[in-house]
């Protein structure tokens, strides 16, 4: 009998497909954002660099998530508290008609972002490699106070077959500035669709 049970288990669809956002529980949609198939915590490449929390802002589970997030932080904001100012990238993202991959990258200090140098240097540093192929920034869109999440977009060129999608990084700002974070493909599909 035990054996059924933990079958049942396994192949139980995870909460972010068997349960509406608003069931999420808060740990739940915390792991969705910080440890899942399109979130992970990149560490520096030295000791003592703190590492740095990005995830697939396109992912439909991530979409849902932070909208999610961003619904109960507003319900918990105390009066006279700015919302987070998101209009400018999701204009921008609503006319790419879902031809980019933006990955978020959280930003504790965005006063790298007032160096004109460092930003090149990220624009210039920064890639996306899906399999053997490598891509370019398409866009970016600074972290701010109200929104402390760095949004670096990439053509979204990619294929199951491709296996793994990195990217190479440098971000303003951060110690030990160059990260690089993995995804692997197969992981990231949900409900029989790869989600980027």
């Amino acid at each position: 009998m035990i054996p059924i049970f933990l079958a049942l288990f396994l192949f139980a669809d995870p909460f972010w497909i068997s349960k509406p956002p608003a069931e999420w529980s808060d740990p739940q949609l915390l792991a969705l954002l910080s440890n899942s198939p399109w979130a992970q915590a990149v560490d520096g490449p030295g000791p003592g660099a703190p590492p740095v929390q990005v995830y697939l802002a396109t992912a439909a589970p991530i979409v849902l998530a932070e909208k999610e997030r961003d619904r109960r932080i507003q319900v918990r904001r105390p009066p006279g508290t700015p919302a987070p100012d998101k209009t400018e990238y999701r204009l921008w993202l609503e006319d790419q008609n879902g031809s980019q991959i933006v990955l978020a990258v959280h930003i504790q200090n965005n006063r790298g972002f007032l160096d004109e140098r460092e930003v090149r240097k990220m624009e210039d540093e920064t890639e996306m490699h899906a399999g053997k192929k490598k891509f370019k920034l398409t866009g970016s869109f600074p972290p701010s106070e109200s929104d402390p999440y760095l949004r670096l977009a990439f053509p979204r060129q990619v294929e199951l077959s491709d296996k793994t999608l990195r990217f190479d990084l440098y971000l303003p700002g951060v110690p030990s500035p160059f990260r690089s974070a993995e995804f692997t493909l197969k992981d990231m599909v949900s409900g029989g669709k790869l989600e980027l």
